[in-house]
């Protein structure tokens, strides 16, 4: 266990960014605290999700766009791993999408790279000790935007085309190999299609778009029969 020289349990913290340069820049910044310690970093999604469990830390300092994923997917995973790890995302520009979507992944902050020194120190700490950190005003952007997404809007709108297909076949509890033969593609092909659309779906497993797609194509039979 690292500790203060006080004794008490210092802040750990595990850095994920593909910039070397933002990664010792951050860890050297941290690491002057006497109640931070920087336990562990990683330059991609698969390097944190693989060393992150076994660090431990109380908090995971994320860029937002990794080279293979991004940090919202790191979030969304270890954070169903890890209930207790607080995430803290960390962007090169303001974006409202990917505010939105670290929300939903249960990011407790959201910062931009510019931030000052200081206030990256702080924004760690808070996270840590269990708050928030979105201003007044990207909150209110967040709640009108939950609002909207609950009014009614279909969860596959967002879907190609294709997509909706492999989503339906999905429903059908269809393997990659047999949606694949139903649609004329590789199996590698349908299982990059398959994680666009849980992806798209905010979702983690097959199972759960399976699940959706059997409520919407009932909720559909259901109308069509009103409808006779």
């Amino acid at each position: 266990m690292t500790t203060t020289d006080g004794g008490e349990r210092a802040i750990r913290v595990f850095l994920v960014d593909d910039h070397d340069v933002v990664r010792r820049g951050a860890a050297a910044l941290l690491e002057e605290e006497q109640d931070i310690s920087v336990v562990g970093e990683a330059g991609t999604a698969a390097e944190a999700e693989a060393r992150i469990p076994a660090a431990r830390p109380d908090v995971a300092l994320l860029d937002v766009r990794l080279p293979d994923g991004s940090g919202v997917g790191v979030c969304r995973e270890m954070r169903s791993r890890l209930p207790g790890l607080a995430c803290l995302m960390l962007t090169s520009y303001a974006d409202d999408d990917a505010l939105y979507d670290s929300v939903m992944a249960g990011a407790a902050g959201y910062v931009l790279k510019q931030i000052h020194g200081s206030d990256l120190v702080g924004a760690v700490r808070t996270v840590a000790a269990g708050g928030s950190l979105l201003d007044p005003r990207s909150t209110a952007r967040m709640m009108r935007r939950m609002r909207e997404a609950d009014a009614g809007r279909n969860p596959v709108d967002e879907l190609s085309e294709q997509e909706r297909r492999i989503f339906e076949l999905i429903g059908e509890g269809l393997t990659n190999r047999q949606i694949g033969e139903r649609v004329y593609l590789s199996e590698k092909t349908v299982k990059n299609y398959v994680s666009s659309v849980l992806s798209k779906l905010d979702m983690r497993r097959r199972t759960q778009a399976a699940a959706l797609a059997a409520r919407l194509k009932s909720e559909a039979a259901r109308r069509e029969d009103d409808r006779r």
